[in-house]
């Protein structure tokens, strides 16, 4: 599963991005995570993600990120605050679960 995360520049996202890849380990979960900054989400896209989530910080532009990500059908959700942390992997991912599936 490939999980691209959108925050404000790319970089705040990397502590969830542990997090969720350190859940995935203990269920056993093959994910690849990538975070990027707004500005890099719609090239990033092409890549072929499952799902595109996003940050609190940036959750205003959820719009803009769900219009951009329709064209190559992916899903947006937003991250929910209590998920982002370095705690908040399980939380990310039962999120996800229920978007995909």
């Amino acid at each position: 599963m490939k999980l691209l995360l959108v925050c404000s520049g790319g970089m705040s996202s990397s502590i969830v991005v542990k997090a969720i890849e350190k859940e995935a380990a203990k269920t056993g979960q093959v994910v690849t995570v990538k975070s990027v900054g707004s500005g890099e989400f719609g090239e990033e896209l092409k890549n072929g993600w499952d799902i595109a989530l996003v940050a609190p910080q940036v959750r205003h532009r959820a719009a803009f990120f769900q219009e951009a990500a329709a064209e190559y059908n992916v899903p947006v959700a937003i991250i929910p605050p209590q998920g982002y942390n370095p705690m908040g992997g399980a939380i990310i991912l039962a999120e996800v679960k229920k978007i995909l599936g």
